[in-house]
């Protein structure tokens, strides 16, 4: 299976959009959005592998999701970006359905579809944000860098000069 259908599948269920008999989004579409994410994604971030993304032909080489070179870190990054990117687009769409209307003791009101797009939006994007954060800290333990074992203090860890009895450990 190649980068469209992986990286497709794993975007259409981001978005709920799973049901192949109805999807809301054409193939051509979310392919194109993970293209546009992993066009971003590149900017933002380094990879072991130098990535060439052509939008306009939908073309990404090379593939990360061949077995021989696959890059996790990109797939999943390009495919909460591209996730992060349909939901804004349709909460654009829906802010402009946000209505409320009364007619005597009859009522309807879409402000709730346009503020809970909003919320999954903004989750969605904290997630890629977290991720992005993790993936460029390399995955470390919180800390590791601070006290390794060339730090100033790290002499007294290794002797057993500090512990837990002294509260530092």
């Amino acid at each position: 299976m190649s980068w469209q259908g992986q990286i497709s599948t794993m975007v259409r269920y981001l978005v709920d959009d799973i049901d192949p008999t109805n999807y809301k989004y054409a193939n051509k579409r979310v392919e194109t959005t993970i293209l546009v994410a992993a066009q971003f994604v590149t900017l933002q971030t380094d990879f072991n592998n130098t990535y060439t993304i052509n939008v306009e032909q939908c073309t990404l080489s090379p593939d990360p999701t061949d077995s021989d070179t696959k890059d996790n870190a990109f797939i999943n990054l390009t495919a909460l970006k591209a996730a992060c990117i349909m939901l804004g687009s349709e909460v654009r769409s829906e802010s402009g359905n946000a209505i409320s209307i009364k007619d005597g003791p009859s009522a309807i009101d879409l402000r709730g579809v346009a503020s809970t797009l909003v919320t999954l939006y903004q989750d969605l994007c904290k997630k890629y944000d977290q991720m992005l954060l993790d993936y460029r800290a390399g995955s470390s333990v919180a800390g590791q860098a601070i006290l390794g074992p060339y730090s100033p203090g790290s002499d007294l860890v290794s002797r057993g000069n500090l512990g837990h009895r002294d509260g530092y450990l």
